[in-house]
């Protein structure tokens, strides 16, 4: 037993460190891609390429001044983004590896779990610094992500009934001869969309409006609490990508063509960045209620009858 809890966790250990190391190639990557729009070349100095660009940055931030504020509320300021961190990497352990450590029969449920906890760490982050600005941005992230959080649970409740498990291995057995992309494209784009709106990415970073909130909900942070956030961020979009490929392109995790996939969705997410202006407030909420939640609940009651017709069927 005790060498079974030993091999979970330091392969959890090793899952972490690759994670983090992944978030430090694909800030790299995002500010090439994000060069290359905007014309110019993005970081080429430090070493060959930049490649060692991000680790420059990381001991820069970890080395600067780290700032309390006086009149902050130190224990929710302090663990906030300790919190943040914790619950965008714990939630790795939802992936299908087939080595059967962490794997589970409610996998998907988890992931719902983490997901609408992720918002009371940003909540309590823009609370506990005591600022008018990171308030401001700590409810607009709340609104934000508890209104497309409704959207995209209904969505994936609509893949939980057609695959009728929480089991994420079974998009594996349901996508082998042909992907839910080609099934249902529009759902797979409200769920894409969603998922840019839940980890608060342009056009939906209203609570890091930086032209007008000046930096949001982190205002206050700086040195470590900073970058814990910026990790945090950055994990959840690559876990973003990698469910996306897991619920809509297949779920080979054992494959090199599935992580070209997720190299490819993560890449979307940066095309976005690069492309799209920010959306107005009220279009943002109007997109939510008006018209991804009616859709996605349509597709619901749609699934639910197709299933309840194939039954009926074999019965």
């Amino acid at each position: 037993m005790f060498f079974d809890i030993f091999l979970s966790f330091f392969s959890f250990l090793i899952l972490v460190i690759f994670v983090l190391v992944g978030v430090a190639f694909f800030t790299l990557l995002e500010r090439k891609i994000l060069g290359y729009i905007q014309n110019r070349k993005g970081p080429n100095s430090v070493s060959f390429l930049g490649f060692l660009q991000p680790f420059s940055d990381a001991i820069k931030l970890f080395s600067s001044e780290n700032i309390f504020p006086l009149k902050s509320n130190f224990i929710p300021y302090y663990f906030s983004p300790v919190f943040n961190l914790f619950l965008s990497l714990i939630i790795w352990m939802v992936i299908p590896y087939f080595s059967n450590i962490y794997i589970y029969s409610l996998g998907l449920m988890f992931f719902l779990c983490c997901a609408s906890l992720n918002v009371y760490s940003i909540m309590i982050a823009g609370w506990s610094s005591n600022s008018n600005y990171s308030m401001l941005g700590g409810l607009r992230s709340v609104a934000q992500t508890i209104s497309y959080e409704v959207s995209l649970f209904l969505i994936l409740l609509s893949f939980i009934i057609l695959s009728g498990s929480y089991f994420l291995i079974d998009f594996y057995y349901f996508q082998f001869f042909c992907w839910y992309i080609f099934l249902f494209f529009p759902l797979c784009l409200c769920l894409f969309s969603s998922l840019l709106a839940d980890t608060n990415r342009t056009p939906f970073d209203f609570a890091e409006g930086e032209s007008e909130l000046v930096s949001g909900f982190n205002v206050e942070y700086s040195s470590g609490g900073f970058i814990l956030i910026f990790l945090s961020e950055y994990s959840m979009i690559l876990f973003m990508s990698l469910f996306s490929c897991i619920v809509f392109l297949g779920c080979d995790v054992f494959s090199f063509m599935f992580y070209i996939k997720m190299i490819f969705v993560s890449f979307l997410f940066v095309w976005v960045r690069g492309t799209l202006p920010r959306f107005r407030y009220d279009k943002l909420m109007y997109l939510a209620w008006k018209c991804y939640l009616p859709l996605s609940l349509n597709y619901l009651i749609f699934f639910i009858g197709f299933k309840l017709l194939i039954i009926s069927m074999f019965l």
